[in-house]
């Protein structure tokens, strides 16, 4: 039941986070990387660090899978060639991070055949810990208190629903979805594991993010723990997500909800995203 994969991740993730606060305590520099969509964005040593930390301890323990870190290269044709990829951010949430405001999260995913089937979302800042496994619920310990078990929401009304949306790349398009729907609540925070993981625990019910700029490694993990809560993850269309492919981008955004109301949100976005001029990548 992945139990040795979860527990692997969560110590990995442990580690990981304490460095980070490390650095985070500091007044460290950041650079500015080219990144696979050939747009700059901010890396720490902090980014690097906790990216070797997590790699080096998922080899040595499973070396037969391949691992994918957004701070590592790309070994394409190994990662391909595998039906297991681990599938990491280690600082999910950098500008967060930069910004000291305490929304970023470290993320560890396990994909098998292109689907997530287990991981691990922890927040350092906030010593918030949560963890899935294919078939076996969604968990979430803070504090290193015994951890609990989490569920969606079954919210359907769309107008008394809690929107989470991304709190430091906001866009005018989603000013214009928010008045669309008309959502009784907005909550603006950063990292979509963060943003995934409020509406695990039911305090939000939809995040929308329309961008094709996040990558499989912002979502591999965020998504078995939420649909393990009772919820789904999805790109904006309501396409199912891979994590096989060679391109790195989520090109078509992703739309996660409690999953009681997915489809009512996938056809209620379906005019805005003919007025954005949206068509699915395939």
């Amino acid at each position: 039941m992945l139990q040795h994969e979860l527990g692997t991740a969560i110590e990995l993730a442990r580690i990981a986070g304490k460095k980070i606060l490390e650095h985070y305590a500091t007044d460290f520099e950041t650079e500015q990387k080219l990144g696979v969509d050939d747009l700059y964005e901010p890396v720490t040593i902090a980014d690097k660090e906790a990216s070797r930390i997590i790699v080096d301890g998922l080899e040595a323990a499973f070396p037969d899978d391949a691992i994918l870190s957004e701070e590592e290269n790309d070994d394409l044709e190994r990662r391909l060639s595998k039906r297991r990829v681990w599938i990491i951010d280690p600082i999910d949430g950098t500008a967060g991070f930069v910004k000291k405001d305490g929304d970023f999260a470290v993320q560890i995913g396990l994909a098998e055949d292109g689907v997530p089937v287990a991981g691990v979302v922890f927040l350092p800042f906030h010593d918030s810990m949560s963890y899935a496994a294919k078939d076996g619920g969604s968990y979430l310990s803070i504090n290193g208190s015994e951890p609990e078990r989490v569920n969606t929401s079954d919210h359907t009304d769309l107008t008394k629903m809690t929107l989470a949306m991304t709190r430091n790349h906001p866009t005018s398009r989603m000013g214009r979805i928010i008045e669309h729907f008309g959502f009784a609540n907005v909550v603006k925070r950063g990292s979509v594991g963060l943003k995934t993981g409020m509406i695990a625990t039911h305090e939000c019910d939809i995040y929308i993010h329309p961008s094709p700029r996040t990558k499989l490694w912002d979502t591999c993990a965020p998504q078995i723990i939420l649909q393990e809560a009772g919820g789904r993850l999805t790109d904006i269309f309501g396409g199912e997500m891979r994590y096989d492919k060679a391109k790195l981008q989520n090109f078509n955004g992703i739309l996660a909800t409690n999953g009681a109301a997915h489809e009512a949100v996938v056809e209620h976005l379906r005019p805005l995203l003919t007025e954005f001029g949206r068509v699915r990548v395939v």
